[in-house]
């Protein structure tokens, strides 16, 4: 099966052609449906019953790969795209204003962007393994099919910042700001979100398994079409109707304080 799932996810980014993040992107999101698949099989589910909830739940695939690769030729005045497709690998550039620049479909393992303010800006299809954005202001940025890898977020502003199809294994998102942020069939598992506080965060097709939010806080929090059954929420705040819509969705409350 998991050759079969390979196939599926291969299949969805070939019309797209190679970017940075593709094959760590591809790695991710295989972990991710291999895990659902398995955890439907686990449930009862035939093969074939698994399969298809797995691919369906992931069926957007080549929707974010249409926005990546929107025309580079489309008029937009307020985009800035003179470091659209470029090798900016281990880059200072800390401090800088750069909002509304697109960054999409570059090379930016280990770049330096504490500081910075990147209101706006866009990054699809990025290598951003590694990538520091400490104190950074990502509010609105757009992130689609990037590898995240091992980046630093630690107090970076993420209002209203879309993160679509993405990696983050090893991330840190100490301090950070998730006020109406958006996860879209990303894959958060493992990761430490303790702390953290998240307003009108939308959770959409993600998968949060061990999870750990150790004194994180939600408010209006919303988990769409995501299982978040082994996410780790003991010694979360939560408000109620955070609360009311997890416990519907069978996730382990334990230790969490409702307020």
């Amino acid at each position: 099966m998991n050759k079969k799932l390979l196939t599926f996810i291969s299949d969805a980014f070939e019309p797209y052609g190679d970017f940075p993040s593709r094959k760590e992107v591809e790695t991710e999101l295989l972990a991710n449906l291999t895990a659902k698949y398995d955890d439907l099989r686990a449930e009862g589910k035939s093969d074939e019953e698994a399969y298809k909830e797995t691919v369906e739940s992931f069926g957007d695939v080549t929707e974010i790969m249409t926005q990546v690769h929107e025309s580079k030729d489309a008029p937009n005045p307020e985009t800035d795209k003179r470091f659209r497709m470029s090798d900016m690998e281990n880059t200072d550039l800390s401090g800088a204003k750069l909002s509304n620049f697109d960054f999409s479909m570059s090379s930016l393992a280990g770049t330096n962007f504490d500081g910075a303010d990147l209101r706006g800006a866009k990054f699809k299809a990025s290598a951003l393994n590694g990538a520091s954005f400490v104190g950074a202001d990502l509010s609105d940025a757009n992130f689609a099919a990037s590898d995240m890898q091992n980046a630093n977020f630690t107090k970076a502003n993420m209002a209203k910042t879309k993160f679509t199809s993405s990696a983050f294994k090893g991330a840190t998102f100490t301090g950070a700001v998730f006020d109406h942020t958006v996860f879209k069939t990303c894959d958060l598992e493992n990761l430490n979100l303790n702390g953290v506080i998240f307003r009108g965060t939308v959770f959409d097709k993600t998968s949060c398994k061990d999870t750990t939010f150790d004194g994180a806080v939600f408010e209006d929090v919303t988990f769409h079409h995501s299982d978040p059954r082994k996410a780790i929420f003991a010694g979360a705040k939560m408000d109620k109707i955070t609360y009311a819509g997890l416990k519907g969705m069978k996730a382990n409350l334990e230790g969490v304080t409702v307020a």
